[in-house]
């Protein structure tokens, strides 16, 4: 079980736009299609998934997490995980960004432990660049918020 959250804005043109984050460390350094992804991570014990969700933006980030409203988007079923994202309505400049960072033996097989960031950057993309650049088990919570900022219950015109 994972959680997080998915930022979205509209442009100028009132086109949504996605905060996304690129997976830090030398696996995914010199990737850039399908190593972006939303804001997320797995729970503690006794955490809810908003609790999760909420720690696990501010880690990545070094942001605080938005306030409500948080539009929560169905569950999404990944090879060995099951993804609780909300969509929060959010603007936050990309070179704030500070991530929190993880420990791995690098290079391989070295003894050597190197400090990594969790996320090395974070961008707006649109919609379309956006599903070209995640993670495909991620593409189904792109769906899902345009289904949801264009349904009637939150037409905003």
């Amino acid at each position: 079980m994972s959680a997080g959250i998915l930022i979205y804005r509209r442009n100028s043109s009132g086109a949504v736009e996605v905060l996304l984050g690129h997976y830090g460390g030398p696996f995914w350094a010199k990737r850039d299609q399908g190593a972006w992804t939303v804001f997320k991570g797995r729970g503690h014990q006794g955490e809810t998934p908003m609790e999760t969700a909420t720690r696990e933006f501010e880690e990545e980030t070094g942001w605080k997490a938005p306030p409500d409203p948080w539009l929560p988007l169905p569950e999404v079923k990944a090879a060995n995980q099951i993804m609780n994202i909300w969509a929060v309505e959010a603007d936050f400049d990309p070179e704030a960004l500070q991530p929190g960072t993880f420990s791995m033996e690098w290079p391989p097989r070295s003894g050597r432990t190197r400090e990594f960031p969790e996320i090395d950057r974070a961008q707006w993309f649109s919609i379309p660049e956006a599903r070209a650049s995640v993670a495909s088990s991620q593409r189904a919570l792109l769906d899902h918020l345009l289904q949801i900022l264009e349904s009637p219950a939150n037409d905003k015109s």
